[in-house]
């Protein structure tokens, strides 16, 4: 997958800006405040209309605009675009066309993105966790966002339906909850299934990437704790009806609480090393391999199904690894993938990168 041309309108620090790109590689050099890490979440956004910085229109917008817009040329003469609107949401164009749907603009780009913040991944709270799988499991599956956003809206409505039950008759309650519990256990259940797989098939790729990084000394598991017990083989109807049992076990101290303690919003992820647990036992220098193993991964999952190179996005992460692992990072990249870096200093860089590469740097806000 190719990038070819950026601008930005209003996005971020950005009033106005354009960045064509004539080679593979892309290092972007400035001082923390320029806009660096703005510019590759530009690219995330129009890729997966995620962020992993923020969601909020508020915050992408210029400050005193109403209005930003991100657009991109890539392969095949495509112009990808995404408006982004103070008031009224956003809106997903592609070459100029107005898309029913912003989820149809995921596909023709795609990206995996490695900052700083994903640092925070193993030692941090489970929400991360729970991103960082939807965002991959989304790249293979872009319908699967609106299967998240369904179990949002049946979270925050059920969390509603608690705190106004005491206008209900008791039959009345019950049929609510039912209603609520068969809709929330087969949501639930298809969310599960693709979080588990997905870990599945990820942790092949990245225990040989752990193997590597660490000079064969460290072997890496994944261990999917789910937020509700999934009983026997997976089954949508077996799982399912087991949801709903758990829902309706549970009702008692929902009422107290007004908390739904039944789950994929509950889920968790545990990453071990040498059958150890990293979060609570691992050195930073293992956990911040285990990131990258899981980044390497991403990146090489996504080639396997579609057959392209998602591009890499690293955002400042070379000051956070120890030298060996900056050469080891920039070693595996090398040219099989259009990859935007940015960083502080070029030094972090060898020759041959540096050569190989269009540099850009940034000196003030655009």
């Amino acid at each position: 997958m190719q990038l070819h041309q950026l601008e930005l309108n209003n996005f971020r620090n950005y009033r106005g800006f354009q960045l064509e790109l004539t080679e593979n590689r892309l290092i972007v050099i400035g001082q923390n405040g320029v806009g660096k890490s703005n510019l590759l979440e530009s690219i995330e956004l129009l890729s997966s209309l995620r962020s992993h910085r923020s969601n909020r229109n508020q915050d992408l917008i210029y400050w005193d605009q109403d209005q930003a817009c991100l657009s991109a040329m890539i392969e095949d003469d495509q112009k990808l675009s995404l408006e982004l609107n103070r008031k009224g949401g956003r809106k997903a164009y592609k070459n100029d066309k107005l898309l029913n749907r912003q989820i149809d603009l995921i596909g023709p780009m795609r990206s995996v993105g490695f900052s700083a913040l994903d640092l925070e991944l193993i030692r941090g709270e489970p929400s991360l966790r729970r991103h960082w799988l939807d965002r991959i499991v989304q790249q293979l599956e872009p319908i699967y966002s609106d299967l998240i956003g369904r179990f949002s809206r049946l979270l925050r409505q059920r969390s509603q339906l608690w705190r106004n039950l005491s206008l209900e008759s008791s039959k009345d309650q019950n049929i609510l909850l039912d209603s609520f519990d068969m809709q929330m256990a087969l949501v639930s259940t298809r969310i599960h299934r693709r979080r588990r797989r997905i870990l599945d098939r990820l942790l092949p790729i990245a225990s040989s990437w752990q193997q590597h990084l660490s000079n064969s000394q460290e072997k890496l598991d994944i261990t999917y704790l789910p937020g509700s017990k999934l009983e026997g083989e997976e089954s949508e109807r077996v799982w399912r009806e087991s949801i709903e049992r758990q829902l309706l076990e549970m009702r008692s101290e929902e009422e107290i609480t007004g908390n739904c303690r039944v789950g994929p919003h509950r889920d968790d992820v545990q990453f071990s090393i040498n059958d150890v647990d990293a979060r609570r036992f691992g050195s930073a220098g293992q956990q911040r391999t285990i990131v990258l193993s899981l980044k390497l991964a991403e990146l090489e999952l996504i080639k396997m199904v579609y057959g392209k190179a998602p591009i890499l996005l690293l955002d400042d992460v070379l000051a956070e690894l120890d030298p060996k692992r900056q050469l080891l990072l920039l070693e595996a990249v090398g040219q099989k993938h259009q990859c935007l870096i940015s960083a502080t200093h070029l030094e972090s860089f060898e020759g041959e990168w540096v050569r190989n590469s269009q540099l850009m740097e940034l000196d003030s806000f655009s």
